[in-house]
């Protein structure tokens, strides 16, 4: 029985001993699992507007965000987490109350369709907060989609470097053709049209056509100086329209389709001057208005881009080289 106890006692002992060995080689990171502790996410603090918005996905009220009429360069970010979201170059001004984006950074925002089924709602990827809703089919930019967005959702950062630019403002008959071949030239950042040179503020289409506002179809053509000039544009301005005819173009009548450059300084002017003193030379009865350029207007948004949206071309403009 001594033996068989000692034996026992052994076999113990021989036991606890490969146990201590075993767990003294085992990294003490995987046994005391229970000490872990998983670190939440360190986001900005909000305000209780933002939060409302953000976390318990409210709506700010219409007209009154911060980033509603904002035109600057720069990216948007989640205010939350500061993910960068949209670039200010996918914003346009869609008149819905809210800032209107037509694409999202890839990856940056997701797309989850409501309880109900008929609304999409757009998050923060990274954190989760709500930004608004998507909707598509709208046909307000090339894109056909709108991310409208909660000001409160979002902060900007500005780019660092402005780029320098210079703008130029042009009629020439309906601005659905201008714009369309204007937007094609080399060195022009971005176009947009609308009208100017008139009594009234604020006018529409409507107006402009049928009330004798004074108002032009116009341009507003925004360019990298560094890749053209306005001189460049000018003359592409008299050769894709037909700058002898008073106040009609084709078969539009009416002084809203008048031809007319609104110069933005006297270098402009001149330029403009000069130009239209070529083409005299050349035997053209220039019929081209010189005035001070001033409160541009912008037309709806049905009128933006309005040939690539459709698919169209232009009836009452084509290139015809005068220089």
């Amino acid at each position: 029985m001594s033996t068989t106890r000692n034996g026992i006692r052994w076999r113990l002992v021989a036991g606890a001993l490969s146990l201590a060995l075993i767990v003294s080689l085992v990294p003490l990171s995987l046994i005391r699992t229970e000490n872990k502790t998983v670190e939440k996410p360190k986001y900005n603090n909000l305000t209780p507007d933002e939060e409302q918005v953000i976390i318990h996905k409210g709506t700010e009220t219409p007209f009154t965000g911060e980033h509603l009429n904002n035109k600057a360069e720069g990216t948007y970010t989640c205010k939350r987490c500061d993910a960068a979201l949209y670039r200010s170059s996918d914003k346009f001004d869609s008149h819905c109350g809210w800032p209107s984006f037509d694409d999202e950074i890839p990856g940056a925002v997701k797309h989850t369709v409501d309880a109900d089924g008929r609304r999409t709602e757009i998050t923060c990827t990274n954190c989760g907060g709500h930004l608004g809703h998507v909707f598509e089919g709208e046909e307000f930019t090339a894109r056909n989609t709108r991310h409208c967005v909660n000001s409160l959702s979002l902060n900007f950062v500005a780019s660092p470097v402005a780029k320098a630019v210079e703008k130029a403002y042009f009629a020439a008959g309906c601005f659905w053709g201008v714009e369309h071949l204007m937007k094609e030239a080399e060195g022009v950042l971005s176009t947009q049209v609308g009208y100017t040179g008139g009594r009234t503020t604020e006018p529409t289409y409507q107006e402009v056509c049928y009330d004798n506002t004074g108002h032009a179809e116009a341009i507003k053509v925004v360019f990298d100086p560094t890749k053209t000039n306005f001189e460049t544009l000018a003359r592409l301005f008299f050769e894709i329209h037909d700058p002898t005819q008073k106040d009609r173009q084709g078969p539009d009548f009416g002084t809203q389709y008048r031809s007319a450059i609104f110069y933005v300084d006297n270098a402009q002017r001149r330029t403009a001057e000069e130009l239209i003193g070529i083409l005299k030379g050349k035997g053209y009865n220039i019929a081209t208005e010189l005035a001070e350029a001033g409160v541009f207007y912008e037309a709806e948004d049905y009128h933006q881009d309005y040939y690539d949206r459709t698919g169209k071309q232009p009836y009452c403009h084509v290139y015809q080289k005068r220089f």
